[in-house]
């Protein structure tokens, strides 16, 4: 993806050298009111395309704002830790109360978090990014009052969830199925 500034100098660039070379075989430049125009015709489709690119991504997040809004994770999770290769996953559920896009890659999701003798709900910031039209959940280094540092990458495909996670010293995988009527499929096209 090419910035606006770079697509400019680009366009500038390349009218710079049809300049050059119309002058060098005896040829008239060509005025500087079609210059003018064709800058602008080059800007505009720039503008067009960062437009409909922000309006797709805008679309994606408000479809994953509405999916992710009451919806629990139910599945398994492993651990890395040493002379664990032989237990088997363990069961874990999460659910989320709500979902709100803050801006950018930026999400605030409240969580209901049950771990060991703690169950309580709370906002827990996230970014999300887009593989296309799978959503990767990013915790980068969150502290959680009471339980520790934690960190996760999980994608959500349809109604299925996959990742990693750890917390202090601790990791391992996470994967299971969304319990929601419905899939991550209503995704709108291009």
């Amino acid at each position: 993806m090419i910035s606006k500034n770079a697509h400019r100098f680009l366009v500038s660039v390349g009218l710079a050298l049809a300049l050059s070379q119309t002058s060098a075989v005896g040829n008239e430049p060509p005025p500087l009111q079609e210059v003018a125009a064709h800058e602008r015709q080059a800007t505009d489709s720039s503008d067009n395309l960062e437009t409909e690119r922000s309006d797709y991504k805008n679309r994606l997040n408000e479809s994953l704002q509405t999916f992710l809004t009451h919806i629990t994770f139910r599945g398994h999770f492993t651990t890395d830790k040493k002379d664990s290769e032989n237990e088997l996953p363990k069961q874990d559920e999460y659910s989320i109360t709500s979902a709100n896009h803050v801006s950018g890659d930026y999400w605030l999701l409240t969580s209901r978090i049950q771990y060991r003798d703690i169950d309580v709900t709370l906002p827990v910031p996230v970014m999300i990014r887009w593989a296309e039209t799978t959503p990767v959940i990013t915790l980068k280094e969150v502290s959680l009052p009471g339980m520790g540092t934690f960190s996760s990458r999980v994608l959500i495909h349809k109604n299925r969830y996959a990742g990693t996670w750890q917390h202090d010293d601790v990791g391992g995988h996470l994967f299971g199925t969304l319990n929601k009527n419905e899939a991550f499929s209503d995704i709108p096209t291009k």
